[in-house]
């Protein structure tokens, strides 16, 4: 579930890169069967069992086949498993789809899935995605196309957990080997790899799914943001998503050899509070916060309107999602009203100093000082310290903090974020209730709620939490950020998802 810093790169790649232009020429030509896909980091390690970073996940889902898919609702759906019983809280059967061959001819049965969990549940492969299996007791083949998935008590996560992108599927008796050469079933082969330079996958002929049209894929490994926006506008790169600043996005769209594909998407930005800190830890401060920032202008002058204010730590498309919560629009006087309530009246037009840590991104400090702004109006001095990010999210996750920004991405698309996030026994380092909030009865919500196995028992204990959470207001759900795509004009048929991963690469094309 990684976090990353509010806001993209510095707004000075764009002014660079608008100088740059004149100078760009096209005499490039690109590979007519290659598709060049531009991105910002290396996988760290495409074995499906270990990699956790978001470029190790979305290449390996082109890779690999889970289990189950996952819907544009964000719900689950067939996958290597056309169907599934559970007969019982504590019994899941899955029947696998016949003829389905790993990419060096072997079919993939019953035997290799019990050997992918396996190898996580026994320790033989050192994964922190182990600790998502714990309630699974033991799994039984009893036929080559049958699992039967045992759990030590009632786990409703469990059929998330096993979707797209969580565990993709290993050849049986596959150890650390997988690392550097990994076999799936998926659409795609990979080929190659170079660290901090590119991966190559090609088209999987033999893909008992619907077959990739594209011949042959790269991802180019492209940090700086200058230089992927000039790939682009090259045509030496066809691709790239959610990378580029919205002012650059801006400046490309004027390019009539490249297009902008935008789409509603999953990523969360929000504001965390240190609730065990002296003046954050009263509710009507934190409310007050909340009713003082105006997300309007930071969303269409920051972020030209890339983004959706957000309500929930659950994005809009998720089947749990609850948008009939308090809302809190701006409203200064309210703000002013709950801060004299609470005991912090506005002496020579100041109440109190609070510290905000950041990351040193330019564009971070600038949406901060925005904020810094907004609060200084109804009397609330915002303290701003920029931080290298390791070191930031270190302080973070110490509770060395009074506020902090950070992004939810891929980890808030179901509902278990919830404990994770906010059940008072995922206190760091046991998970990610970075804030220290604890309410008795969030627990027992989401502790019943992991023990339903039906969804439509489970929604309203969920919609519960999310009034709670509203109300007391751990986080300050900012927006949830589009999916931005953009490409050349060569590149067609593109479907944007909201997880905003790589499966469109899935149905694109290349134009002759």
């Amino acid at each position: 579930m990684p976090h990353v810093p509010l806001l993209a790169r510095s707004g000075f790649a764009t002014v660079l890169f608008a100088l740059l232009f004149p100078l760009l020429s096209c005499s490039s030509k690109p590979d007519p069967n290659t598709l060049v896909m531009i991105i910002e980091s290396s996988p760290t390690n495409l074995d499906p069992r270990v990699g956790i970073d978001g470029q190790s996940e979305k290449i390996d889902n082109l890779i690999f086949d889970d289990l189950l898919a996952k819907g544009d609702d964000l719900n689950v759906a067939p996958g290597l498993a056309d169907r599934w019983d559970i007969p019982d809280p504590l019994t899941y059967i899955f029947h696998l789809h016949h003829g389905v061959r790993f990419h060096d001819g072997r079919p993939l049965t019953s035997r290799d899935v019990k050997w992918t969990f396996d190898s996580l549940l026994a320790s033989k492969i050192r994964s922190t995605k182990a600790a998502v299996y714990k309630f699974v007791d033991h799994i039984d083949t009893p036929d080559d196309t049958t699992v039967v998935f045992h759990l030590k008590e009632p786990d409703s996560t469990l059929l998330w957990n096993l979707s797209d992108g969580a565990l993709g599927i290993v050849p049986y008796g596959s150890g650390d080997e997988m690392t550097q050469h990994p076999i799936g079933s998926g659409p795609f082969k990979f080929v190659s790899a170079e660290t901090d330079r590119e991966v190559v996958l090609e088209r999987n002929p033999d893909y008992w799914g619907e077959k990739a049209k594209l011949a042959r894929v790269r991802f180019a490994v492209v940090p700086d943001e200058t230089t992927e926006a000039l790939e682009l506008r090259k045509g030496s790169g066809d691709i790239a998503i959610n990378s580029l600043t919205p002012d650059t996005v801006v400046t490309l769209a004027r390019d009539p050899r490249l297009k902008v594909e935008r789409g509603a998407g999953t990523r969360l930005a929000y504001l965390g509070f240190n609730l065990r800190d002296p003046i954050l830890k009263n509710v009507q401060v934190r409310q007050a916060i909340a009713y003082a920032l105006d997300r309007r202008p930071m969303i269409e002058y920051l972020w030209r309107g890339e983004a959706e204010p957000a309500r929930s730590i659950l994005p809009a498309q998720s089947w749990a999602y609850n948008g009939a919560v308090p809302a809190y629009e701006h409203d200064p006087e309210k703000a002013k009203q709950l801060l004299d309530t609470a005991g912090y009246p506005a002496v020579d037009g100041v109440r109190f100093h609070i510290t905000m840590k950041t990351s040193t991104d330019p564009n971070t400090r600038l949406m901060v000082a925005v904020m810094q702004q907004q609060l200084r109006e109804v009397g609330i001095v915002l303290d701003i310290r920029s931080y290298e990010f390791a070191t930031f999210f270190s302080d973070v996750q110490h509770g060395a903090f009074q506020m902090y920004g950070l992004r939810w991405i891929g980890g808030n698309e179901d509902p278990d974020i919830f404990e994770y996030a906010f059940h008072s026994s995922k206190f760091p380092p046991n998970g990610a209730n970075r804030d220290y909030y604890s309410n008795p009865t969030v627990d027992a919500l989401i502790d019943e709620a992991r023990r339903q196995v039906d969804p439509k028992l489970r929604k309203p204990l969920y919609a519960q939490v999310q009034r709670i959470l509203a109300d007391e207001v751990p986080y300050i759900n900012l927006w949830y950020l589009d999916n931005v795509l953009v490409h050349t004009s060569r590149v067609r048929n593109i479907q944007l998802n909201p997880a905003g991963n790589f499966d469109f690469l899935r149905t694109a094309e290349l134009a002759p």
